[in-house]
C-alpha cells in the first residue's frame, strides 16, 4: 500500500470543497482510493460554530449525539454518533482558528457525491473514497484513525467460513477495510500543523473495488446494536442520555 498525502492552504468555512479536490488531486488511477478529512468537509460545509464557552460546547455536543453520558470525564463527553463510540460527538477545536468544527451534516451523502465526481472528472469506473477522522481507544493511549463514511469498494473483508493456517475454520473473523485504510492514512496526514487534509492510497491488493456506492444493507452490516456488541455489558449498563439529534 502506498500513501500520499498533499499539503493545502488553510481551509476556510464555506469553501467549496470540490474546488479544493480539483487544485491538489493529482489524476487519479483506477482502484485507488482518495482520504478525505472529515473536518475539512464539515468546515466547506459551514458546519462549525463560533466558541464562546465551555457552557455552548457541552450543549452543542448534546445537540449533536444520538446518546451521551451525562458526566464529563477530564472535560470530554463520551457520546454514540451515526452509531459510533466516539468522544464529544466529533466536534472539535483544533485547526478551528476559534471555531467549534463539527462532523458533515450527512457523511454518506457527501462522500458518494465526492465520488461520483471524482469518477467522472478522472474517467474512472473504480474509485474509493472515505472521510477520516480520529479517536481515543479504551485503556490505550494516543488516537487513531478511523472512516466515518466510504465508497466505492467493499467495507468489510469476511473471514467467515474459511479456514486458518491449521484448518481450522473461522466464525466471526472480519477486517474492517474502511477503517484500517483511514488508521494508516491519519497517520500520515498528520493531527497538528501538517495541513494534510488529503491523501490519495493505491497499490491496494486487499481492496473489493465496487463501481458503485454502498447499498442501505451494506451499510447496515456495518452497524452492531448495543446489545449485541461483545462490550454490551458495559455499554447497557451505562445511564446513557439521548441527545437532541
Amino acid at each position: 500500500m502506498n500513501i500520499k498525502a498533499y499539503k493545502t492552504h488553510k481551509i476556510q468555512p464555506n469553501e467549496n470543497l470540490v474546488a479544493i479536490l480539483d487544485k491538489y488531486l493529482p489524476q487519479l488511477q483506477e482502484k485507488s482510493v482518495v482520504a478525505i478529512a472529515s473536518k475539512i468537509v464539515g468546515i466547506c460545509e459551514g458546519r462549525v460554530v463560533k466558541k464562546n464557552s465551555n457552557e455552548q460546547k457541552e450543549q452543542l455536543i448534546k445537540k449533536e449525539a444520538d446518546l451521551y453520558l451525562p458526566q464529563p470525564r477530564m472535560g470530554y463527553l463520551m457520546t454514540i454518533y451515526h452509531n459510533m463510540l466516539i468522544v464529544n460527538a466529533g466536534i472539535d477545536e483544533s485547526n478551528s482558528n476559534g471555531y467549534l468544527s463539527l462532523w458533515p451534516k450527512n457523511p454518506q451523502k457527501s462522500t458518494n457525491a465526492i465520488r461520483k465526481y471524482l469518477c467522472k472528472k478522472h474517467n474512472l469506473k473504480n474509485l474509493g473514497v472515505i472521510f477520516t477522522d480520529s479517536k481515543i481507544t479504551p485503556l490505550r493511549w494516543g488516537v487513531t484513525g478511523y472512516a466515518i463514511s466510504h465508497s466505492g469498494f467493499n467495507a468489510l473483508n469476511s473471514y467467515i467460513g474459511k479456514k486458518d493456517i491449521y484448518g481450522q475454520e473461522m466464525h466471526v473473523e472480519q477486517v474492517n477495510v474502511a477503517d484500517s485504510l483511514a488508521a494508516a492514512t491519519v497517520l500520515d496526514m498528520g493531527e497538528g500543523n501538517e495541513q494534510q487534509p488529503i491523501a490519495v492510497l493505491t497499490d491496494l491488493p486487499l481492496v473489493n473495488f465496487q463501481d458503485r456506492n454502498p447499498t442501505s444493507k451494506e451499510l447496515k452490516l456495518l452497524k452492531i446494536k448495543l446489545e449485541d456488541d461483545m462490550y454490551s455489558s458495559m455499554l447497557t449498563a451505562a445511564k446513557w442520555k439521548k441527545g437532541n439529534k
